[in-house]
């Protein structure tokens, strides 16, 4: 995966080019925004930074796609302007990547998720040339809220050392979990059964085989399951602490 992943980003001009601009960043990131930040938080602020650079533009962008596309169906080619977000995507996914794997290589959670969406884009960049419509919905959900999260992930990095932070970390949190709730517990799922009954009635298996879009189904369908534990998760922790300050 990781050779052919590679391959791909020398062979396209665009995702090389995102590629290098992602890995500029990351050390820039990490060499002078954080310089002042211990090495322990160090890296996972400097993922957070590219983040923030790949979250609201790739959702605004994704977003001018799918309204630009003549065809907006599931079994649609890809645009080109939709196969241009993709790289951008690619290449964000393939830096945050490495990132995982060469300071938290035991955080297989963050590596998987990362290797599944990268198969996801990939197949349906490189291999499939349809579907792009569906996976740019999803990214449009997904990284609604990246700015929100990453900012409140900076905060919650420095609560502990910083009160400036710790308020912040604070305020943000009900807005950032009602806002991720909103776009990856309701909408989330509920575009994701639709995508599903499509794929799996095997109506795209014409244009996309159907090994391909039943990996789709079964990789986002994780994730979304994964981010609503999540989600509860924190909203558990968020009213425990609200009933302990109230006592």
């Amino acid at each position: 995966m990781a050779l052919s992943l590679w391959a791909l980003v020398l062979d396209n001009p665009f995702l090389s080019m995102f590629f290098a601009a992602y890995c500029f960043l990351y050390i820039f990131a990490y060499s002078v925004v954080f310089r002042n930040w211990s090495p322990k938080h160090r890296p996972e602020a400097s993922s957070c930074f590219i983040s923030m650079v790949h979250g609201t533009p790739a959702a605004v962008m994704a977003a001018m796609a799918i309204l630009a596309a003549d065809n907006r169906g599931f079994a649609a080619p890809n645009a080109a302007f939709q196969r241009l977000v993709l790289d951008y995507s690619i290449a964000y996914f393939t830096t945050d990547l490495l990132h995982y794997m060469v300071f938290y290589p035991g955080d297989y959670l963050f590596i998987g998720h990362h290797l599944a969406t990268l198969f996801v884009f990939v197949t349906c960049r490189f291999l499939a040339f349809h579907g792009a419509f569906a996976l740019l919905v999803l990214l449009v959900l997904a990284e609604v809220t990246s700015a929100c999260q990453n900012v409140w992930t900076l905060a919650g990095i420095q609560k502990d050392e910083s009160p400036v932070a710790a308020k912040v970390y604070a305020l943000l949190s009900p807005p950032f979990y009602s806002l991720y709730t909103v776009a990856r517990v309701l909408i989330g799922p509920l575009f994701f059964c639709k995508m599903s009954i499509f794929y799996i009635t095997g109506k795209a298996s014409d244009v996309i085989p159907l090994w391909v879009s039943l990996s789709w189904i079964i990789v986002v369908g994780a994730a979304i399951s994964v981010s609503i534990l999540w989600i509860m998760n924190h909203w558990l922790e968020f009213f425990r602490d609200d009933d302990k300050k109230k006592r």
